[in-house]
This record gives structure tokens, sequence and C-alpha cells, in this order.
């Protein structure tokens, strides 16, 4: 007896690869339908057994057909085109990339730029300068900590883990999400991986080592799990983040006053920078692109007053700072003040502040552009302004409280005071647009509430602007400022909050190596343990000092990963409920066409968030409204694990019932990295002509199949078997013809009809032409139907839904659930404006979904 069974994939979806042939339903007046999602093999000629989520085969009778792939996986291969980076596929002008690279000084290097601003301050206060070799080991700290952190870490190796030219940490987890199923959300489809964005690795050698690791991430819930949660840890740092940036940087910078005027005070540094921070985040909202060239030119004149200060200080006071290279001096610091360099470590990690932040926000550039300005701009200006201020010290052992401001030319304070002051302002703007970045790609995954996303550049879609998050920051960066004013308590929260984004990072680049990269393990577990290590090491100093006042940030922190957590929580629960919850097929079929009421004209659009199935909600409307409309579309808006889907993907269709049903299944995909900028009647005409297509093509299917099954069992027929290459380089075969296939089989029949007699000939052909004829009246017959439903308008209906825990839940479930998620979704952007939903088209209807 041959072998029995079924494969599938996600969610009940068929496997594509088979070549066994399988029963399926077909209705004698209208054909089969164009949606199975079921494939049968049976090889003992038994009945299959029906399958409670077979929603779309009509219930008349069986008949045995080749192989057939899901619609969806059909319709998401005949699209077109690869989807490029932005920057990557722009000609750019000399101006344009002048403009260009001062707009990457002002937006990505803001942080790191201001990092000498108070790095051997914060240094030297935990650990004094006895003697000039301190003030060499202290440097040499500086040095390698700049070159092995910022450079080699994030330059050199990081910034390649970028998904699409996105950075962060949930682009990390979306890269690692597209080629293992690691989401918790269970609504991935295989027609995801025909997006031309998703760009899947090509098999290597080390690929059975990376299978290894897929299979063992995709078996094991607690793997999947503690991803994510490592995933939120590392955002909510970032967050966290964006409150200790513009604290740290315009307190330090504004610190400069107590140098050039003697009377200024701490409080008065203090009311000052809470001006200056109420100035800076008011501006936030006029954009990246339109701030970026007015701020751009003041970071160049930074960077160019740093590097001058540095050469100026090296020729006036002791160029023997350069020994600083030899990393003894490192040993040597440690053996004169063991327990004390050991606390300065928190203070030397502030030279690379502003690592994550480049890596956050490369969305906005190129990475090679990102890449190039580093190394040949930022970093020797850096160095510089480093050991300058090494070589005033080494003369100036006791003006360590304020080493940058003291290490300036008397002649040349004032002009450089003015440009850190906007360099600050700049660096905590840069830090506050990569929080943006990371939670709108959080927002996107499913892992935070719905917020108000502004675009601030028709350009560039990366360019965001969170009103909620704006306000917020700012509310929380006062507190901080006004509580904690010293830059040494701010200096070491800002250490406890840039480590936990770095550990995260290095964790999730380690298993982008090992999964997707596939290169040598050797190198793989060096970059581990080198960095992981390292940080680790200065991770341990932060902590020793938390409770000086960096405790705040991690509280904050905290709160934001809980925030996230529970959104995430409460988001899974309520999908797998709905898929527990949907609609039998059976039920509909009983209704009839009709489906037990009267069909209104009109266009229904039912939004659900069910990738596959009837949603409950509709039979909530079936019993709640007298009647329903001639169409009914389900519309899922379903986000991707790629930054961008092209809009000539965004829309793949899938026939519900038999043609008389009038419903739809549409599935409206959107990357992360995409926001929904076009208005009601633009999606709608959108998606009434990828819905005119998917008919189109159906019926081009139909007329082809059907010719095939006069001769099925002819080998000549099963020749013209279609084979699609998918753009992940995946080799499918579908067993229909293709058209031109077709047309080419149809000559070579004809001119073999001449030799066996024009009657036999003649009668074939009138068939076919009679055939043909009835396919294009059914076709413009639907078609007409479509557009007379489109000409009465659209409704909108959508399901409010109540999300409680069942009465028999455990006490923790009942209280994250009835409580905190209920909270935060009652708090969040609603449906209608989050799905541009027009109020005047608009029906909803109440339903409790119980968790």
């Amino acid at each position: 007896m041959a072998e029995e069974g079924s494969e599938r994939d996600n969610g009940g979806l068929a496997s594509m690869d088979s070549m066994e042939s399988r029963w399926v339903y077909q209705d004698d007046e209208e054909g089969s339908d164009v949606d199975h999602e079921d494939d049968y093999v049976n090889g003992g000629g038994g009945l299959p057994q029906r399958d409670s989520d077979d929603e779309d085969n009509a219930e008349q009778r069986l008949i045995r057909t080749g192989p057939r792939i899901d619609s969806f996986d059909v319709e998401a291969l005949e699209i077109p085109g690869a989807h490029r980076n932005e920057f990557e596929s722009q000609d750019f002008t000399m101006g344009m990339r002048v403009i260009l690279a001062f707009q990457t000084l002002g937006v990505v290097f803001g942080d790191v730029g201001i990092s000498p601003l108070y790095t051997f301050s914060v240094m030297f206060s935990k650990a004094p300068v006895k003697g000039n070799e301190d003030v060499l080991g202290a440097l040499s700290l500086v040095l390698y900590t700049l070159i092995l952190i910022p450079l080699i870490k994030y330059v050199l190796i990081v910034f390649w883990a970028n998904d699409d030219g996105e950075g962060g940490t949930f682009a990390l987890y979306s890269l690692i999400c597209r080629h293992a199923k690691v989401s918790l959300l269970p609504n991935q489809l295989p027609s995801d991986a025909r997006i031309s964005s998703f760009r899947l690795k090509v098999p290597s050698a080390e690929l059975e080592r990376s299978l290894k690791i897929k299979e063992r991430l995709e078996a094991s819930l607690t793997l999947k799990r503690l991803l994510l949660m490592l995933v939120l840890a590392g955002t909510s740092m970032v967050i966290a983040d964006g409150v200790v940036t513009p604290a740290m940087s315009v307190i330090s910078a504004v610190d400069g006053l107590k140098i050039g005027v003697s009377w200024v005070k701490q409080d008065h540094v203090v009311m000052i920078s809470v001006a200056f921070l109420i100035i800076l985040f008011s501006v936030q909202r006029y954009g990246t692109s339109k701030v970026g060239i007015v701020v751009g030119p003041a970071l160049f004149i930074w960077f160019c007053s740093l590097g001058g200060i540095g050469i100026y200080n090296l020729v006036k006071y002791d160029t023997r700072v350069l020994k600083a290279f030899n990393p003894i001096h490192i040993y040597y610091f440690f053996k004169r003040n063991s327990t004390k360099a050991w606390y300065s470590l928190g203070g030397c990690l502030l030279c690379a502040t502003g690592s994550e932040a480049m890596f956050a926000d490369l969305c906005y550039f190129s990475v090679r552009s990102v890449q190039l300005t580093f190394i040949f701009l930022v970093l020797p200006c850096l160095l510089l302004g480093y050991l300058g201020q090494a070589a005033y010290l080494m003369e100036n052992h006791a003006d360590t409280t304020q080493a940058f401001f003291s290490s300036v030319p008397s002649g040349a304070f004032w002009p450089v005071f003015f440009i850190a002051n906007i360099a600050a302002l700049i660096a905590s703007r840069t830090m506050t647009t990569a929080t943006f970045s990371c939670i709108k790609q959080s927002t996107a995954l499913g892992c935070f509430p719905r917020l108000k996303i502004i675009h601030t550049s028709r350009k560039f879609m990366g360019q965001i602007y969170i009103p909620v998050m704006n306000w917020f920051l700012l509310a929380l960066t006062l507190i901080l400022v006004c509580n904690i004013s010293s830059i040494y308590e701010i200096g070491n929260a800002y250490g406890v909050a840039e480590l936990g984004v770095m550990m995260m990072t290095t964790i999730l680049v380690t298993l982008v190596m090992l999964l997707i990269w596939q290169i040598n393990i050797f190198v793989v577990m060096s970059f581990a343990i080198l960095f992981l290590g390292l940080e680790l090491t200065f991770f341990s100093s932060v902590l020793w000092s938390v409770g000086d006042g960096s405790w705040i940030i991690l509280v904050f922190a905290i709160v934001i990963f809980f925030i996230m957590y529970v959104w995430n929580y409460g988001s899974k629960l309520k999908y797998e409920t709905e898929v527990k919850q949907k609609m039998s097929m059976d039920l509909l079929r009983d209704l009839g066409p009709n489906l037990g009421t009267v069909r209104a004209p009109g266009i229904g659009l039912l939004y659900n968030e069910l990738a596959k199935g009837v949603p409950a909600i509709f039979g909530h409307f079936l019993t709640s409204l007298p009647a329903v409309h001639s169409m009914i579309i389900f519309v899922c808006i379903k986000y991707v694990p790629v930054s961008v889907v092209p809009q000539n993907e965004r829309f793949l269709f899938r026939r519900v019932c038999l043609k008389s049903y009038h419903m739809f299944r549409c599935i409206a995909r959107y990357g992360y990295k995409d926001v929904r900028k076009e208005n009601h009647q633009t999606f709608e005409q959108l998606l009434i002509e990828s819905l005119e297509k998917f008919i189109r093509r159906e019926a081009q299917e139909r007329s082809l199949e059907s010719d095939g099954d006069d001769d099925s069992d002819s080998e000549e027929e099963r020749s013209f078997s279609r084979i699609l290459i998918a753009p992940n380089g995946s080799v499918y075969s579908l067993g229909v013809p293709l058209l031109a296939e077709f047309k080419d089989a149809n000559k070579f029949i004809s001119e073999s009809s001449i030799s066996e007699g024009a009657e036999q000939g003649s009668t074939a052909d009138q068939a076919a032409i009679e055939a043909a004829i009835d396919s294009e009246q059914s076709l413009e017959k639907e078609l007409s139907f479509i557009r007379k439903s489109k000409e009465s308008g659209f409704v909108y209906l959508l399901g409010h839904g109540n999300i409680r825990a069942r009465k028999d839940s455990w006490f923790i479930k009942k209280l994250i659930i009835n409580y905190f998620y209920a909270f935060l979704r009652k708090n969040s952007r609603r449906g209608t404006a989050n799905l541009s939903v027009p109020h005047a088209h608009l029906i909803q209807v109440g339903m409790t979904y119980m968790v």
C-alpha cells in the first residue's frame, strides 16, 4: 500500500514541492475552486478525510488533479522585480553627495562625536591622577575602546548585519525571523518568502550547521521566548538611552560655563540645560532631512575643532602621549590603581557611547557612506581630540574635572563653547531619532502599542516623528536633569543603558553569523568571546555604582520592557483565540450564496488579523445586521519581517467559497519600515485593481487547466508543467501550463491534427472555441459585477474586540490581560485611525475574546 499522508506548512498551507496527484472537491457547474488550501496524497483509492480548516473547496464531487500550489504562492511568484535599498538605487550628483555627507554627520555621529566633553572627567573622578603614567594608562584605555567597539565591532562588522539598510535590535530580530520561524505570532505564510526584498542567503558549506540551529530554534518555544526577551531588553535600553543621552550631552556642554564665567554655579547650569532641552524636543518634529542640512555643517566644524585643538595641545604640551598606543600602559594603569581603575571603566566606556545610535540610525543613509565618514573623518578627529586632552593633562593634573574646556586655548574658548553646545543638542537629537526608529520597528512586529507616527520626509520613508514618545522622553529627561545634575552620576546611568543594548546586539549578531552568514565557527566564537567578554567587564564596573543614581534608568528600562512584553503576550493570545474561533466553512456552505440574509449592493471590507480562515467576527455581522454586502473582502493588514514591501507586491488575493458567494480574502503586506500613507480612496483603488488582476489570472489558469483535462493521460500534456523560480532561489513545479506554452502547444497539436484528419481537428477546435467563449463570458460577468459593486460604494466592517482572560486562568494571567493589556489597548492608537478608515463608511460590532 502506498504511503498516505499530507505535508503541511505554516497554518495548514500545502507543501509546494510535492509531485504527487491529489483528491480535491469540484463543483459540476462552476468547475474546481481556485483556492485549495490542503493537499491530499491518497495511494489506496479511499476517500480522504475532510480537514476542519479546509475553507475553500466546494462540496460536490471528488476528482484527481495534478500537483498545485497555494494561490497566494502562485500570485506571489508572478510578481516581477526586486526591491533595492533606496540609497543604493539612486544616482547622486556631487552636490547631493556633499549634502548627504553633512546630513550623515548631523544625524548619525552626533552622539559619539561629543564624548570628549566628559569621558576623561568621569574617568578621573573614579581614579584621580597621581602621575603621568595614570594619564597614559587612561588614554590607552580610551584609544583601544574606540578602536575595538565603534570601529571594529560596529562599523566593520555589525553594520553589515543590517536588514536592507535598516539597523537596530529589531532589525536584527527581523532578519533572524526571515530565516527561521522564531516569531511567536503564528501568522507566517510561505508566500511571504516570495517578497523580492526577502533575499535569503544561498546555501554554503556551512549550511548543515545553519540548518541545525534553525531547526533547534523553530522547535523550542523556550528559545523563541528567550530570543524575544533579548530583543525586548535591548530595545528598552535604546529607549532608556533616549532619556539619558540628552541629559548627559547638554549638561556636559553647558557645564563649560564654569570655566568661562567664574560666578556660574551648578544651579545655573541646570536651568540653562532645561531651557535647551525644551527647545531641542520642540524642533524634533521638523524632521531629519531639514534639520540634518542645518546641523551637518555645525558637526563638521565641531570635528575639525576637535582635531585642531588636539594638534595644538600635542605640539604645545607633550607628544609623549603618543606612547599610549602601546597597550602595556593599560596594564600599568591597573597595576597602579587596581580597584579604582576598574571603577573608571564605566567612564572609559563613554568614549564609545553613540555606537548603537549609529547602527540604529543606519536607516537614514547608506552603509558605505556611514563607514567612510567614520573612518576618514570622525575617528581621526576623535583620536586627536583625546590625545590633545591627555597632552594638556600631563602638565595640568588638577584640571581633570573639566578636562576638555580647560584644554581649549583661551582665545578660542567662546567659539568652541558655542559649537560644543550645538553639537550636544545635535547628539541628543541623534539618539531621539534612533529611539523613534526602534519604536516603529517594534510596533510593526507586534511588540509595542500602536502610536501616531508622522513622516517628516516625502523622499525618505525612514525619517519619522512620534509625538507621544517625543514629549514622554522630554518629561523623563527633565526629571533626570533636575534630580541628578552631576555628570558623574548621569555618566554611570549612561553606561548602564549603553552596555545593555551593546550586549544584546553582540548576541544577536552572533546568531546572525551562525544562522545567516554561515561563516567559520572559529570566527564567530572569536567575535562573541572578545566583545561579549569586553562588554561584561565594562558592565560589572557600572553596575557596582548603580546606587549613585543610575538605578533610575534601570527602572525605566524595566518598565518599558514590561510594556513591550505585555503587549506582545496579549496580541499573541488574541491572535491564537481568533484562529481557534474562526467560522466553519461547512456553516457558510449551508447558508448558501446569500449567507442566510440579504445581499445589498456594495463592497464590504472586513478588517481582521487572520492570514487564513474566516474570522468569527463575521458571524457577528451576519447576526447583527439586516443585510450584508454583495461582495465581501476579508482584509488582513499584515507586517512581514522585511523592511519594505514594494507596492506591486502589496496585495495577495484568494477566493473564499464558490464564485457565487463573491467573497475574497486579501492580505495587504507591509514591512516594518513602511507606513500606510495612502488615504482610503487610494487604498480602495489599489485593492480593486489587484483583485481584477487576480480574477483574470484565475480565469486564465482555469482555461489552461480545463484544456488539459481533455486528455489527462497524455504525456505531452504533462510535459507542459510550469517551473517557477522564486526570488530566493527556490524552485517549484506548478501543474498548470503557462499561457505562452499553451499557445505553443496548440500550434504543435494543430500541426499534428492536420495529418490525422480534418474532421477530428474541426470537432476539437469547435469544442475549444466554445469553452473559450464560456470562460470569457464568465470572466466579463464577474468583472462587471465587481465594477457595479464598486460604484455602490465601500463600507468598512471592523470588530471592536474586548480581551478578557478566562475564569479558569491563573491569577497572574488575569492581572496581565484584564488590567495591564486592557489599559494599553485603551490608550493606544485606535484601529480606525491606524487603518485610515473613514468614519462615514464605518460599521463596528463588539465582541469579547476569552483568551
